[in-house]
């Protein structure tokens, strides 16, 4: 397994009236993140927050290429970024225990925190089509050009790992610093992913390795 110390790029916030960061998501321009109540746009160029929906947004949120996907307690919610309005809502498959969540290849990927598993989902029935174990508690979940990643947050020790999609081995780790939690994860399509930083209010990048 190959081990690293993940590299910060930038940080963003913490941010007027949001205590807490969840779940986070890229629409190709803007990264959203859950706020507990509220989900923000936020401009990953300037910093700013350009705009909110209110809307509970307890954990993991995710972008299928037009709405936004937002977990609220033991639901996920399918959400219109444009008009703010809840078209659609699901069972999560934690029944509450749920943390990430991202979308990949016409389904859901749903982090199971304290479960230590991630599980694939239909987006319109909730229905889990297969599971994955992992060694850790899951926060986040994203996938880019084949490779699954997942944030774990335990104590004070927090990374961002490629799983091995059929088995669930760790193939690699990038290391948080010591106190750096990483709640929500999602990568921009490129060299960067994105994570929310729980109670430290914070959004950070992360270079994501070649």
């Amino acid at each position: 397994m190959k081990r690293s110390q993940a590299e910060i790029l930038r940080e963003y916030g913490p941010f007027a009236g949001i205590d807490n960061v969840h779940g986070v998501t890229f629409d190709g321009r803007d990264v959203w993140f859950a706020s507990g109540d509220k989900v923000n746009a936020l401009d990953p160029e300037s910093g700013t927050v350009l705009r909110s929906i209110d809307v509970a947004a307890h954990a993991g949120t995710a972008f299928d290429g037009q709405h936004l996907f937002q977990i609220a307690e033991d639901r996920i919610q399918k959400i219109d970024p444009k008009t703010g309005r809840v078209l659609h809502t699901i069972p999560a498959p934690g029944e509450g225990g749920d943390s990430g969540l991202t979308w990949a290849e016409g389904t859901l990927w749903v982090g199971q925190h304290r479960g230590r598993k991630i599980h694939q989902i239909d987006p319109e029935t909730g229905k889990i089509l297969r599971t994955i174990e992992s060694n850790r508690v899951v926060t986040g979940v994203t996938w880019i050009d084949g490779e699954l990643w997942h944030g774990t947050w335990e104590d004070d020790e927090s990374d961002v790992r490629r799983i091995d999609p059929e088995t669930g081995k760790v193939l690699e780790t990038l290391e948080m610093p010591p106190g750096t939690g990483v709640s929500g994860l999602e990568s921009d399509g490129s060299g960067r992913f994105f994570c929310g930083g729980g109670r430290s209010g914070k959004v950070r990048a992360v270079r994501r390795p070649r």
